[in-house]
């Protein structure tokens, strides 16, 4: 390619970056999916409803919304972060594990925050524990994004895991480790806030 060629190449290619990066919204790479939905009680929604063509995974799981919240991972990574450091049921070894708490994430999307709310969290292979907001505060949940200073892969425990140290209550540590985690889905991609 001549010197002439390759200028005009990459001016175009600058332009064509540009003009999608004008097109991203506020605070959004034209790069990078959407790991975690947000649906129901929420007040600061990025998207409209589920399409049924293009939303497989969650038309397969019975969700349904009209608005939503979407976090990128670096959203979520740009967020103060959490360390916490529970023996995992997997290898019975202690692990750091670092993200946001979800607390964080709700009042980033504006959802109601009383202690009666429930969160109906999904995973990518259909499991879906609901917890109380009451609950996630007092366990310190915290969305994973970090295994051991590393992202974690989907296709692992990630990219995303609602988890706790189950090691800093008592009545958790009288259960075997296997019985700890119960209500910490991995690969979590979906939050259901349903006010009570």
């Amino acid at each position: 390619m001549d010197k002439r060629s390759f200028l005009a190449t990459a001016a175009w290619g600058g332009l064509a970056l540009s003009s999608q990066a004008n097109a991203a919204p506020k605070g959004r790479s034209v790069n990078s999916p959407a790991l975690l939905t947000l649906t129901g009680a929420i007040a600061k929604a990025n998207r409209g409803p589920l399409d049924p063509a293009l939303d497989q995974m969650m038309v397969k799981q019975k969700v349904t919304f009209d608005k939503a919240r979407t976090f990128e991972f670096s959203e979520l990574a740009a967020m103060p972060r959490k360390a916490i450091k529970p023996t995992l049921e997997y290898d019975s070894k202690r692990h750091e594990l670092a993200g946001p708490l979800l607390v964080d994430i709700l009042k980033a999307a504006g959802a109601a925050l009383t202690d009666s709310t429930r969160l109906q969290m999904r995973a990518v292979d259909g499991y879906s524990p609901s917890i109380s907001v009451a609950d996630a505060r007092r366990q310190g949940f915290i969305v994973a994004t970090h295994l051991d200073g590393k992202p974690m892969p989907l296709g692992g425990l990630g990219p995303l895991w609602a988890v706790y140290e189950p090691d800093r209550f008592p009545d958790m540590t009288a259960k075997p480790v296997s019985e700890r985690f119960a209500l910490c889905p991995w690969g979590l991609y979906h939050i259901e806030v349903l006010a009570s």
